[in-house]
């Protein structure tokens, strides 16, 4: 029974691939792989649109938590202007709490800066990749064109083409009629001189 259905499995393959292989247009498939590359870059590009987003809203809380490190810097003077420890102390304190976070910010925007990189490295890759495909789709095409009308031409002049084969059984046909008319009008011919037709 296993090699019953093994047998059959593979006899199914064997249909489905030659049914297949005389669909496929390599035109289509060409043109198809093209535009799922062109998709690929285009993700690629939002990435690098994403990342570079991202880096710039660091840089603007960078920016403001630099503003909020003054501003504390310059209450921590005002306080001891004023003879507030107590309030510079905090002041201080607070400052320090934000300058850890900005060393924080910072570091995360070198990461940032080093992803965006690859991702530019690796979008200019992959889109000298894809005009090398695109050129070399378009070659194959032209060749594909080309030997495709080379067969029509070949089987037109042999006759072994379709059409060709419909025109010959077309040329056969008409003879065979043309001989039975010849035939045919040799036969009344004969038979009006013999006298059994008048």
């Amino acid at each position: 029974m296993a090699g019953l259905l093994s047998r059959t499995s593979t006899l199914l393959k064997a249909k489905y691939s030659k049914f297949l292989n005389k669909a496929e247009n390599p035109n289509e498939t060409l043109d198809y792989s093209y535009e799922e590359q062109l998709k690929q870059l285009q993700n690629v590009k939002r990435g690098i649109a994403d990342v570079a987003t991202a880096k710039k809203r660091l840089e603007m809380q960078y920016t403001s938590m630099q503003q909020q490190v003054n501003k504390l810097d310059e209450q921590a003077k005002a306080a001891l202007a004023a003879n507030r420890e107590d309030l510079a102390r905090e002041a201080l304190t607070r400052k320090a709490a934000v300058q850890g976070q900005l060393e924080g910010i910072m570091q995360q925007g070198q990461e940032l800066e080093a992803q965006q990189a690859k991702l530019v490295e690796g979008e200019k890759a992959l889109s000298a990749k894809v005009e090398s495909f695109r050129t070399q789709k378009e070659v194959i095409k032209a060749q594909y064109s080309a030997a495709e009308a080379s067969v029509r031409i070949s089987e037109a002049a042999t006759g072994i083409g379709d059409n060709m084969a419909d025109v010959g059984a077309a040329i056969e046909r008409a003879k065979d009629k043309t001989q039975q008319m010849q035939a045919r009008a040799a036969a009344v011919d004969e038979l009006t001189a013999a006298g059994t037709l008048t």
